[in-house]
């Protein structure tokens, strides 16, 4: 009896590390929710005290100003909530388009630096030293201010078959409208898909049990043209296309992408891709050279060799940082704001805290935003990650 007690008293004592480890967590946790507690009872009071209502009924407010760019239908009278959901299509479009065109001209010159063309190999390394060095924001004004705003105005854009125009006031292309044969286009894609996927597995089963190889591509690429064009045939086009006027001084009609759209997304693009380029280059450099050569021993050509050994093994190496740099470019799309471009930065955490005055809650929107875009970025690419990761057994 006497050993059990002393044997209970060794585990609850302060010298078992299990005890002082439970102990330490506790006591953290207990003091930051003492702070937590703290600064939101005293932010309540200085906000009564000074008479600023706090919550988010202000969403529904009518916001009262125009957004020169918008995915969708917004006007002068919409609410402050409408407004939220325009700077946030904004946002994701230019990440999105700055994470395209980053990572294809990162790979190309990644590619480019561990080229066996002298020049080629130079002019890429002088690029990647050179706007991975220039800080983003001067790179946005040098685009913004020294290029796109130097174009002609618009009773001079220049122009292509007269349907796409550029000028100052931005690039306008005709913009798709959807028509009365739209469902059934949708529905004759789908089905030109599922055939071919499945004309693909049966010629692969028939590949396997006879050897004899049967081409799916020209089928399948008969069907998502043909069944496609039938169905607007029966029953009318799925697109109709509005084509950009010239009216008075500006362009009316179509869809307008504005210059601030095109130079943050030109800067970004340009200075990620930069560091994209040198995470493709390590990459490669990290895959044991003895796999080059077990595929030149082989007989493969070297963008078989490049496509099909070097790059599945690299990419263990790459997704890590190339998941860094992706979360850059939607967190240094903030820097919308020096030029203009209404993102969630500059219409919500600006013009809208500016008009109402709630700053807890618009900064706590736009940085909850933030923190959820990249979250699902990282989650996505760790996903990915996961399942090309090598498994040993």
């Amino acid at each position: 009896m006497s050993h059990r007690r002393s044997t209970v008293k060794g585990i609850l004592s302060f010298s078992n590390p299990a005890v002082r480890a439970w102990l330490f967590q506790i006591l953290a946790v207990i003091a930051v929710v003492s702070v937590a507690v703290y600064l939101i009872h005293n932010t309540i009071n200085n906000l009564s005290s000074r008479g600023i209502t706090s919550g988010f009924a202000f969403l529904d407010r009518s916001a009262g100003f125009g957004i020169v760019q918008h995915l969708i239908d917004y006007e002068q009278g919409d609410t402050y909530g409408r407004v939220f959901l325009v700077g946030l299509l904004n946002t994701l479009l230019v990440s999105a388009l700055c994470i395209v065109f980053a990572s294809f001209l990162g790979f190309f010159l990644g590619l480019a630096r561990l080229s066996d063309n002298w020049l080629l190999r130079k002019l890429s390394t002088i690029y990647i030293e050179t706007f991975r060095n220039i800080p983003p924001l001067l790179q946005i004004f040098f685009w913004y201010f020294a290029v796109l705003r130097n174009l002609p105005g618009p009773r001079q854009a220049v122009s292509a078959l007269d349907l796409v125009f550029l000028s100052n006031r931005g690039l306008y292309i005709p913009a798709p409208q959807l028509g009365e044969g739209v469902i059934a286009f949708c529905v004759a894609i789908l089905l030109a898909i599922v055939i071919s996927t499945g004309l693909f597995r049966f010629n692969k089963t028939h590949q396997i049990k006879t050897g004899q190889l049967r081409r799916t591509w020209p089928t399948a690429l008969a069907l998502i043209v043909l069944l496609p064009a039938v169905a607007q045939w029966l029953f009318g086009a799925a697109l109709h296309w509005d084509v950009p006027e010239l009216r008075g001084f500006n362009f009316r009609g179509g869809m307008a992408l504005i210059p601030e759209l095109a130079a943050l997304t030109l800067a970004l693009s340009v200075y990620t891709s930069a560091f994209i380029a040198e995470i493709i280059r390590s990459g490669i450099q990290a895959v044991p050279h003895g796999q080059h050569e077990a595929a030149r021993s082989l007989g493969l050509p070297n963008p078989v060799t490049l496509r099909q050994v070097i790059i599945p093994q690299a990419l263990r190496v790459i997704i890590p940082p190339l998941t860094s740099q992706y979360l850059n470019i939607v967190k240094n799309s903030s820097l919308a704001a020096a030029i203009g471009y209404p993102d969630m930065v500059s219409l919500f955490a600006g013009t809208v805290l500016n008009q109402t005055g709630q700053a807890i809650e618009t900064i706590a929107i736009t940085m909850s935003v933030y923190l959820i875009i990249s979250l699902s970025i990282s989650l996505l690419m760790n996903i990915y990650n996961r399942r090309i990761a090598l498994i040993e057994r």
